[in-house]
């Protein structure tokens, strides 16, 4: 169509015509008749040339002559209604003035008529542009044919942009929503029909193809029940990115909808993080991410940059991951912060102090770490040297240049560990409570659970099984685990930075912890397959070290929610610290030079009671939290705390 092609230029010159015969309109409206006396010739042609030059320096110093109209939106309507209003005060005064010093036979209502006319002539020919866009539909029958789930501003988003290209072949029917109020109303011209309630009638009746899920911040549960729903009747399901992408992007691409994934259905709702107190603490300051390549490390680099840094360090052993991350980075923002890589290994004490003296970083966030407990049971000295050792490396080189905040990310295996991944990331905690003891600083630890998405993850390993047709393999029917996504994670660790004041443990409400046979049916499903028919579950047995149940705090830890409903800190943390941890730590790292797998066991040992190696067969039940205390998370309910011991 003719009006879809027009560009700025062809607008321009529509405007010189429009505003060339408005003056003309706005003189008859005034005097209610075609017939214009004598008189007001000569006044009508000097306003005129006048108006037509104002309002075109007007509306070129706004940037009407440099908008797409095609996407003309409220932005694009309160511009062009400025600049009327200032051309048309600009003509107002100017015509006062020369009223004063000379004849002129002009009503004043005109000017107002006329600056009606303009914004009617001009406006109307812009926005007929973007109604002509959005209707220029496909024929209904060439396309899928949708129901929104969720009538807020992520379906708000998604239909305007169904609208917006049709060339999607998405056809939007209408909106269900639970909210009642929002009931026979209409969005864009697309009505809510109902509750999720409805679902089937309405499938039936309008011929559902497709059901999208626009509810960024829904539970994992809503998820799950819409999904089932949908499955049982056979319609495609979408779902809308997470909330943290739409407020990055600012608006839903039809082509950025994607399947449910099982990060939905474990969903929880989001952590409230004081992004104004992450970047007021992150920005202007020198910050290095250790393990800056990993999944965590990663997206944490991702964070930090939006904060606003001077210097985003880059910490890392592999140069490829690390050269990943950074190209990634460089490429989100050429103009940002300094992004700098470094190559290193934290087991070396002096290449740390080198590169700390050199970089000066003010914030550390340590993500460095072996993390595997089956590799870490048949390799005790690379826990030792790297999760241990590395650790009070980064602590002593982060004291010599005064680093004002120290991050480690530490596990849920920590707690009550049986095995040596765990063991040794609680000896790390119990470095960084020393060095805030020691110093005064906030140094602090933050422990979660399994994440999502991570390498290594569980979920990539049941979905490279079910690629291959399976069996998924599960180590025991009743083992279970916590998860978060890597974006929970990140915020977690950032507060952290925030509200560390030194020696303490954070740690997310994860809910309750998820039966990983229950992870393996629903990635089954998801993949559009049946459990135990399509893809066999085979039990395999539990792993040296492994255990049934994870724990979230350590016996006699005193915790308590943070200002974060979300987010529970251990306030005395710091007191389990041993008195000779320094000695166990040396012996230790002798017995890691040795790689004697005993000696180590026994070194972890002494310095974390607790640590019970552990075949992981038996299930106990820890006792209780002391009188007064606030209730931890889920994991403080006799289920899901235990834990498996000798």
């Amino acid at each position: 169509m003719l009006l879809l092609k027009l560009r700025n230029r062809h607008f321009l010159l529509l405007d010189v015509f429009v505003m060339l015969l408005t003056p003309l309109a706005a003189l008859m409206v005034r005097l209610d008749t075609f017939t214009i006396p004598r008189e007001f010739w000569l006044s009508l042609a000097l306003y005129t040339l006048a108006a037509l030059a104002v309002r075109l320096f007007v509306f070129r110093r706004m940037g009407l002559y440099a908008r797409y109209w095609r996407y003309a939106s409220v932005e694009e309507l309160v511009q062009m209604v400025t600049a009327v209003i200032i051309s048309t005060t600009l003509l107002t005064t100017g015509t006062l003035l020369l009223r004063a010093f000379a004849p002129f036979v002009f009503a004043r209502s005109v000017l107002l008529i006329d600056g009606l006319l303009v914004l009617l002539a001009v406006g109307g020919l812009r926005f007929s542009v973007r109604a002509f866009s959005q209707n220029s539909f496909q024929p209904d029958a060439n396309r899928r044919r949708v129901l929104i789930m969720g009538a807020g501003d992520a379906g708000e988003m998604v239909v305007r942009e169904m609208k917006r290209r049709p060339n999607q072949g998405l056809l939007p029917i209408g909106f269900l929503d639970d909210d009642s109020a929002k009931h026979h109303l209409s969005i864009h011209g697309v009505p809510v029909l109902g509750s999720r309630k409805e679902i089937p009638r309405l499938v039936a009746q309008y011929k559902v193809d497709q059901i999208i899920l626009a509810m960024p911040t829904a539970t994992g549960a809503t998820i799950r029940e819409v999904v089932g729903i949908c499955e049982m009747l056979g319609v495609e399901t979408r779902i809308v990115p997470s909330l943290p992408e739409i407020l990055l992007q600012g608006r839903i691409r039809p082509q950025q909808l994607r399947r449910v994934q099982i990060e939905d259905l474990l969903r929880r709702e989001p952590v409230q993080t004081d992004i104004q107190a992450v970047r007021a603490l992150i920005s202007g300051k020198r910050v290095l991410v250790t393990g800056a390549g990993g999944s965590i490390g990663g997206e944490l680099c991702r964070q930090l940059l939006q904060c606003g840094p001077r210097e985003l360090l880059l910490l890392g052993h592999g140069e490829n991951s690390v050269f990943e991350i950074y190209h990634e980075l460089h490429g989100l923002d050429l103009h940002g912060p300094q992004i700098t890589p470094l190559i290193a290994d934290v087991r070396f004490a002096e290449r740390l102090l080198t590169l700390f003296e050199q970089h000066r970083p003010e914030i550390v966030f340590h993500a460095a770490a072996h993390k595997h407990v089956p590799l870490m049971e048949l390799n005790p000295a690379e826990a030792i040297t790297n999760n241990v050792l590395g650790t009070r490396n980064l602590l002593a080189a982060a004291l010599a240049v005064d680093v004002a905040h120290f991050v480690m990310i530490s596990t849920d295996k920590a707690v009550n560990p049986t095995s040596i991944m765990g063991a040794s990331k609680r000896a790390a905690e119990l470095l960084v409570h020393q060095a805030a003891r020691r110093s005064g600083r906030p140094y602090v630890a933050v422990r979660f659970g399994n994440v999502l998405g991570s390498r290594g993850s569980v979920v990539l390993t049941f979905q490279k099984q079910i690629a291959r047709g399976g069996p998924i393999t599960v180590t025991h029917p009743d083992i279970r685990r916590f998860f978060m996504t890597i974006p929970e994670a990140t915020q977690l660790v950032l507060q952290a930075a925030v509200l560390g004041q030194g020696g303490e443990v954070f740690v997310l409400d994860m809910g309750e912890p998820v039966k990983i046979v229950d992870l393996a049916k629903d990635l089954i499903r998801l993949s559009g397959l049946e459990p135990g028919k399509d893809v066999a579950i085979e039990y395999v047995g539990l792993r040296p070290g492994e255990k049934l149940y994870e724990e979230l705090f350590i016996p006699g830890e005193n915790y308590r929610r943070t200002a974060h409903a979300k987010i529970f800190i251990a306030t005395n943390a710091s007191s389990f610290v041993p008195a000779d941890l320094d000695g166990g730590i040396a012996q230790l790292a002798q017995a890691a030079a040795r790689n004697d797998a005993d000696a180590i066991r026994r070194g972890l040992r002494a310095l974390a009671p607790e640590f019970s190696p552990s075949n992981g067969q038996t299930a106990v039940v820890p006792p209780p939290a002391p009188a007064g205390q606030t209730a931890p998370p889920a994991a403080a309910a006799p289920e899901s705390v235990r834990t498996t011991t000798n």
